[in-house]
């Protein structure tokens, strides 16, 4: 870093080709004083009567009355009293003026601007509240001109100089010249306070640069505790949770926002058991969380589809003052979470207790409703949002109604509900909306109509559109379509195992078995691994159990085969026949039938009915799709059992009842 360039004065010169004149304006002060003052003078003249009726006020006064102004009007009565008073040379007054006038948003061209050129012994003080007024105003060249003509005046900058400049450099992504101020700083001695080096870790961070971001750090010669919490933030933003729980644990003092980094790292990055061993580690640490923790902990519970923790997840919230009915925040998390968890009637039930709702709390309910097959519900909790309430929907609303359609196979309502999303609310038509619509028409066998709508998308499809557009060809066993999506897919995704995945079964459920094996060559030229399926059941003591294809080794693995060799006898009564088809392999029945009743969910299953009482209902989550011979099994389970099975795979919840599912067997 000691290195880096300084060719600071290339990048002032582009952003401001004048030269800044180090005399004042050839101005009458008597003139100016009389045209302010005139200025000053206001509709209410009883905005600040203390000044009118005073005929002398201290500096300490002045600047006091510049934290109460609310508007242009009354700082210019302010700035007239200054000038009357000769405190217009005055650094400290005046630099208090343009922070006022940026708090304010008034432009920096011409009036703060000539307020400081007017002064004819600047200090850095007051050169750094002009330049920053111009970074907060978003105007990054006229702030570097101006640290260059500070320069030129002799004038040594302070810290928050550079502060200000790095900051915008930051807001603008622009490395470059974040590099050329870092650069400066190490010309320029004492200039390693912690509020620099944090800046200089924040620019690094927008732009991409964790190695420089590290370095910065590794360098401090002392840090505060915000030094390691964004550092701790950006490897978690970045997906790096084992270097930000190395950085963590050598934290000296960790209070509530370090806290609530990791927490919220781990759960942005899929990994909601450490979420919560972290959660845990916060209370025993006696350390009261804030909202964005809680609803940190509350997600992950949502990820782990664990109802046992739903209980503890309110009583955390309601310990730390954040009742859902109050807090829209944690009130939107637990809809979310309920739903994730299966139980969408608590949802519901959150979502009436609510007093105040916005977007986010009715998209959360209409998407928990749609993921349960409660289509019509979630269409008519829209309709009363957008007729009833104020509140305008968003991109997220969309997802979930267009979600609510595709599950329940309402196209022509769907296709309508997409129409009037730009026409109607403003809504712009995303990647992610027209993956809802592939998928919508896929799922119904509108194979075609779905291509033609990715052939006419106002934006690029990106993988979510062309995975849509295949999955449905698994649906409907059609190859040709899906080689199309597929071509797309490898091109955007080319390690995306999960795309020659599907690819291979809908190979395998056409029959082509030189499809499967070409498939399955190229796979193993680029060396990609299987994701392993995985289905998991928490059983009463909070406890996950995870079972893996095929795998055994369960405790009590020997009453799970047994319990699950007596269920298919049950079901085949019933006139269950393994389908042979779920299988993407070129093997023999008897093989095919072996490799089904071994699928992760039907072992959960049994595990569970082995271990629950009969008036409990039975969840088991897992991590791909269900196939269509599970989704028989599951079925028929639960009418010779008499057991509610509810699963959630990675696309829904089906509830089985009775030898019945939500999905009404559309999904």
């Amino acid at each position: 870093m000691h290195g880096a360039s300084s060719g600071i004065s290339s990048a002032m010169t582009l952003a401001h080709s004048r030269r800044f004149s180090t005399a004042p304006y050839p101005v009458n002060i008597s003139l100016l004083s009389k045209q302010l003052i005139q200025l000053g003078r206001i509709n209410n003249p009883d905005t600040f009567p203390e000044i009118t009726h005073q005929k002398e006020l201290k500096a300490s006064s002045l600047t006091s009355k510049l934290d109460d102004c609310t508007g242009l009007d009354q700082i210019k009565q302010v700035h007239a009293h200054v000038i009357r008073q000769g405190h217009d040379q005055s650094c400290y007054i005046i630099t208090k003026l343009i922070r006022t006038l940026t708090r304010l948003g008034v432009p920096m061209d011409p009036y703060p601007r000539r307020v400081m050129e007017l002064v004819q012994f600047r200090n850095p003080f007051l050169w750094t509240a002009v330049i920053r007024g111009y970074a907060v105003q978003g105007n990054l060249s006229e702030a570097v001109s101006m640290y260059g003509c500070m320069r030129k005046e002799g004038i040594t900058p302070v810290s928050f100089t550079f502060s200000a400049l790095l900051k915008a450099c930051g807001s603008v992504g622009d490395l470059s010249l974040g590099r050329q101020f870092h650069a400066q700083t190490f010309r320029l001695s004492g200039f390693c306070s912690v509020y620099v080096g944090n800046t200089m870790i924040d620019v690094y961070v927008k732009c991409g640069s964790m190695e420089c971001a590290r370095k910065v750090f590794d360098e401090m010669p002392e840090r505060d505790v915000i030094s390691w919490t964004e550092l701790i933030a950006a490897y978690a933003k970045a997906g790096d949770m084992d270097s930000a729980a190395e950085l963590f644990e050598r934290l000296p003092k960790k209070d509530m926002v370090a806290w609530t980094a990791i927490v919220t790292g781990f759960v942005q990055n899929a990994k909601p058991q450490e979420a919560l061993e972290y959660f845990n580690r916060m209370e025993k640490s006696g350390v009261l969380p804030d909202e964005v923790a809680v609803a940190g902990f509350i997600s992950a519970c949502a990820q782990l589809g664990a109802s046992k923790y739903a209980d503890r997840a309110v009583e955390i919230a309601l310990k730390s003052g954040y009742s859902p009915s109050d807090h829209v925040v944690i009130g939107s998390a637990l809809i979310d979470m309920y739903s994730k968890c299966g139980d969408v009637e608590e949802a519901v039930n959150v979502f009436e207790s609510m007093n105040n709702k916005n977007v986010f709390s009715y998209s959360s309910m209409i998407l928990g409703l749609a993921m349960h097959g409660r289509a019509r519900e979630a269409l008519d909790l829209f309709h009363y949002m957008v007729t009833q309430t104020t509140i305008k929907p968003n991109t997220v609303t969309f997802v979930g109604v267009l979600t609510a359609c595709s599950h329940a196979g309402l196209v022509d309502q769907g296709r309508q509900i997409f129409a009037s999303m730009q026409q109607t609310f403003g809504v712009e038509p995303t990647r992610d909306l027209y993956t809802c619509m592939v998928d919508l028409l896929g799922r119904a066998g509108r194979l075609q109509e779905a291509l033609e709508v990715i052939k006419t998308m106002s934006v690029e499809p990106h993988g979510g559109v062309w995975g849509a557009l295949l999955g449905a060809c698994r649906i409907h066993k059609d190859p040709d379509v899906a080689e199309i999506a597929a071509r797309h897919l490898f091109e955007i995704e080319p390690d995306v195992i999960g795309n020659y995945i599907l690819l291979c079964n809908v190979y395998a459920s056409a029959g082509d078995w030189e499809g499967v094996l070409s498939v399955r060559k190229l796979i193993k030229e680029k060396g990609l691994k299987k994701t392993p399926a995985v289905s998991w059941v928490v059983d009463e003591n909070g406890q996950t159990h995870k079972f893996f294809p095929g795998n055994m080794n369960h405790p009590m693995s020997d009453k799970i085969q047994e319990t699950l060799e007596e269920l298919v006898k049950r079901l085949t009564v019933l006139g269950y026949e393994p389908d042979l088809s779920s299988v993407p392999y070129n093997a023999s029945d008897d093989e095919k039938r072996s490799i089904l009743i071994c699928h992760t969910e039907k072992l959960a299953l049994a595990f569970s009915l082995l271990t629950t009482s009969r008036d409990c209902e039975i969840k088991i989550m897992k991590n791909l799709r269900m196939c269509q011979d599970c989704h028989t099994f599951m079925r028929l389970a639960s009418e010779v059992t008499g057991r509610v099975i509810i699963m959630r795979d990675n696309m829904r919840f089906h509830h089985f009842r009775s030898g019945a599912c939500s999905c009404g067997d559309f999904w």
